[in-house]
């Protein structure tokens, strides 16, 4: 957004988030939602909802093993339909917010598992990585995670604000 707004008219920004979606949505939606679109950048930040589903979701979540078999088969078919495209990979993230303090340890053990899985994606295929666990940990010593996150998850404006300078 800071760059639409620094640059206006310049750049076409497309936004597929999905609320709720897990790693398998996005690679199911990925002619539609990507390839289509030919984005010369992109971004991808997921996982959380991977470990949310197997608690809420009738378990539905998909483990770590999966999640890196699946992003790779991702970030293959992109890099193959779209060879010029930059993909930043960012890392998932969890705070201890209304959603996860009740399974904190669940959601921080797991989380930091596909933390680390997307970390392996970006090495594999040699793309730049976002880290945003520490430094969301960091900013709990300035404010609470609430005022982060909306629920240690969703990030608020001045979350969404880290990530943009990150």
């Amino acid at each position: 957004s800071r760059l639409g707004f620094t640059e206006p008219g310049k750049y076409e920004f497309y936004n597929r988030a999905i609320s709720g979606n897990r790693e398998t949505d996005i690679y199911a939606r990925i002619k539609q939602d990507i390839i289509n679109l030919k984005p010369d950048v992109m971004s991808i930040l997921v996982g959380i909802n991977d470990v949310w589903h197997e608690l809420y979701e009738s378990p539905n979540g998909i483990d770590a093993n999966k999640y890196f078999r699946v992003y790779s088969m991702l970030i293959e078919e992109l890099l193959e339909a779209l060879p010029a495209v930059k993909i930043m990979i960012l890392e998932p993230f969890v705070l201890r917010g209304s959603a996860t303090k009740e399974n904190w340890a669940y959601f921080e053990a797991e989380t930091k598992a596909r933390a680390e899985k997307a970390r392996e994606v970006a090495e594999k295929y040699n793309l730049s990585f976002v880290p945003l666990q520490k430094g969301f940990d960091d900013l709990l010593l300035q404010a609470p995670e609430t005022y982060w996150t909306l629920d240690g998850v969703h990030p608020t404006e001045m979350g969404q604000a880290y990530i943009e300078q990150e």
